[in-house]
């Protein structure tokens, strides 16, 4: 891939910007959606998630949360690295804090966000909202997006967009959170819950699961499709802690139907649970983010010819292919000057890493 023929439009989205935009922080505008017809089904309460993600950006040590977002969008730049193209025109769906364009280009640095950076990766920045995507149809020759589209209510009609406004023989590359995310946190909060109160509330939001993820793809318009799966695990002391990085993370539940309030009690015995059932023998506690990623392509007359199903019972179409694998990663334990969680290896300096000690 050629980066000085890439350039980037990064769209902040309305219901997750995670950090202070300043000047580009403007009201809320009311924009059209480039396809008819929205499902009636809403989920996820916008406004609150919003909330939820201005106000982590607000805290003063909100980059101790990127990890996890630094990770994926890692991995998503890896895939657009295996494409031996260029993109001269890509859009980047709820950059956050542009965790995807710095692995493309790593003169790129945090504070530039602010600015229109003058970088080998032109960028500009676009305050929106995913679910009605601003541009104009057959504009972009790639669309990335990493860790933003599970919070979408009509995620169909989200991928049906993102098909518009990619060119033909353009290419969609993203990652979101799989409805696997948090298993352990879930059963611990739900035995907890029905144990001290009689019943349980959803405190995990619901995600797409993988097995609808390909089929999703395809109603949308996409070709050559690719599914597959990473289980990001990291360790923390407790439940606690599990808890605060989330809320850190800006991914706080935010269904409708959650519950706003969690007893001392269900906590503690639901911190209790987690131990017991998930705990590993240095006394901390996993939590596993399934990482779903996807790749779909705009159809072209210069791709793969179209398959004739008629022996199967179907006709026509185009037949699609979802190619599924599990990659556990299992981070090893981390030295006492690492953060309270641990992905791989996570360089510090030294003045984080005294900020971190006396944090913990």
């Amino acid at each position: 891939m050629d980066l000085k023929r890439l350039s980037i439009l990064i769209l902040c989205s309305l219901s997750g910007i995670s950090q202070n935009l300043g000047s580009f922080c403007t009201r809320r505008k009311r924009l059209s959606p480039s396809c008819p017809g929205r499902s009636s089904i809403n989920v996820f309460n916008r406004e609150m998630k919003k909330k939820q993600k201005n106000w982590a950006a607000s805290l003063e040590d909100a980059h101790q949360y990127d990890y996890l977002r630094d990770e994926v969008g890692r991995r998503v730049a890896d895939r657009i690295y295996d494409i031996s193209r260029s993109f001269p025109l890509s859009l980047d769906v709820g950059c956050g804090k542009s965790h995807i364009a710095e692995h493309l280009n790593k003169e790129i640095v945090h504070q530039m966000i602010l600015r229109r950076r003058l970088t080998d990766v032109p960028t500009r920045c676009v305050l929106a909202d995913e679910e009605f995507l601003p541009f104009k149809e057959k504009t972009f020759d790639l669309v990335v997006s990493s860790l933003s589209l599970h919070w979408i209510n009509d995620l169909p009609g989200a991928l049906r967009q993102i098909q518009q406004v990619l060119k033909p023989d353009g290419v969609f590359i993203g990652a979101m959170v799989g409805g696997d995310s948090l298993y352990e946190l879930r059963c611990s909060l739900q035995l907890a819950e029905t144990e001290r109160e009689g019943g349980f509330s959803p405190h995990i939001s619901p995600y797409t699961a993988v097995t609808d993820l390909g089929n999703l793809l395809g109603r949308a318009g996409f070709n050559m499709l690719t599914v597959d799966i990473d289980d990001v695990e990291i360790h923390y002391p407790g439940i606690l802690e599990v808890l605060m990085d989330l809320q850190g993370m800006g991914e706080s539940n935010c269904a409708w139907n959650r519950k706003g309030l969690l007893h001392r009690d269900t906590v503690l015995a639901a911190a209790a649970i987690y131990k017991e059932m998930y705990g590993n023998a240095d006394g901390s506690v996993p939590a596993t983010f399934e990482i779903l990623y996807m790749i779909g392509w705009k159809p072209h007359h210069s791709q793969v010819t179209s398959v004739d199903r008629s022996t199967a019972g179907a006709t026509g179409g185009f037949l699609s292919f979802e190619i599924l694998f599990k990659c556990v990663f299992r981070p090893k334990r981390p030295s006492e000057a690492q953060p309270r969680h641990h992905l791989g290896t996570c360089p510090r300096s030294a003045d984080q890493q005294q900020q971190t000690t006396e944090r913990l």
